[in-house]
């Protein structure tokens, strides 16, 4: 099993890591079954964290989950923490939870992993669903369970993708409206497919957008509390046939695999093609960016392959590695949810 590259495993990094993750509190969201986080808390249990927090909205789900964990380290504890993204008050509820526990006094390692991907058109409390599932939500999770990540120096790790790639931060449109003050032609504009309830919204491009969003946050988040001892970084696994792209329908997976598809959907040119990863595979760097000692060197840094993304070799675009943007949405995103986050 290798530790490196694209190959890399999380079977093998938890071994090799395993100092790094006794005796750990570790919170991770999007955990159903034969998921990227369940993949990965199964992979870190038989190193012998603390405690593993299992947030979901299904709780059958998230047993199944726990089943398979204590069937490989019946040792480690697990806590089932009720947390839906969709819905702003229950993220809230959750973190309040969690810093009500008075028997667990940090968390050492949160991963946002829970992930939205290819939905319809929807508006979730007026802006789109990606941007709020993907992004907005987690944002305000994180900073509403920081005080217990100060505590004890811990890790924050924002699940993105090389989909970043497939859009920019909208600052002035993140709904994907047409505005009449754009000066394009009909023809431009019946590129910007397809349109639904006065819409011009496109799936792929509403979930780059996303993404580029989980990047920015880190770059943000690393410059406000990198000097207290927090480190963070944002992650891509690689393609996976994961839960979170079940609903869609093979044929249009299979579509997007194919770098010209890419393309027509997205305005990408000259990419190389996507390729898939296994499960194991793929939660290889959440488990690097998680526990590898280096990362405090490259804090807010955006990782791929368990290996810090250069973005002269790397598939990495500018506006995901943007100070600027990274401070601009985080302004945004206090204006958007109504609170200030002062770190």
């Amino acid at each position: 099993m290798s530790t490196s590259g694209k190959k890399a495993t999380a079977t093998a990094l938890a071994q090799k890591y395993a100092p790094q993750i006794a005796n750990k509190t570790v919170l991770v969201t999007g955990v159903s079954p034969n998921s990227l986080g369940a993949t990965f808390v199964t992979a870190i249990a038989v190193a012998s964290p603390a405690l593993l927090i299992l947030a979901g909205r299904n709780a059958a789900k998230v047993e199944e989950t726990t089943k398979a964990i204590q069937a490989a380290a019946p040792h480690v504890p697990v806590r089932f923490l009720n947390l839906d993204l969709a819905d702003r008050e229950s993220v809230r509820k959750a973190a309040g939870e969690v810093l009500s526990w008075q028997d667990v006094p940090g968390i050492d390692v949160l991963v946002n992993n829970a992930c939205l991907i290819g939905s319809e058109y929807k508006l979730i409390d007026g802006f789109e669903a990606h941007f709020v599932v993907n992004y907005l939500h987690p944002f305000l999770f994180t900073n509403l369970l920081l005080p217990k990540v100060i505590a004890v120096k811990g890790r924050v790790v924002n699940v993105a993708s090389d989909c970043h790639r497939w859009h920019h931060i909208r600052f002035s449109d993140l709904n994907f409206d047409v505005s009449v003050s754009w000066k394009i032609s009909q023809r431009s504009a019946a590129r910007l497919q397809p349109r639904q309830n006065g819409k011009i919204y496109n799936m792929w491009q509403a979930y780059g957008q996303s993404k580029t969003a989980n990047m920015l946050f880190s770059l943000a988040l690393a410059r406000r509390l990198g000097g207290r001892g927090i480190v963070t970084n944002s992650v891509h696994p690689g393609i996976i046939q994961t839960n979170a792209a079940s609903h869609l329908d093979p044929a249009e997976i299979s579509r997007l695999i194919a770098a010209e598809e890419v393309e027509r959907q997205c305005g990408l040119a000259n990419q190389a093609f996507l390729s898939y990863k296994t499960v194991d595979e793929g939660t290889a760097t959440h488990v690097y960016a998680a526990f590898e000692p280096g990362l405090k060197d490259h804090n807010g840094a955006y990782l791929l392959d368990s290996h810090v993304a250069d973005p002269v070799e790397d598939p990495v675009a500018p506006w995901g590695t943007s100070e600027a943007d990274a401070e601009k949405l985080w302004r945004l995103s206090e204006k958007l949810l109504g609170e200030k986050f002062e770190w």
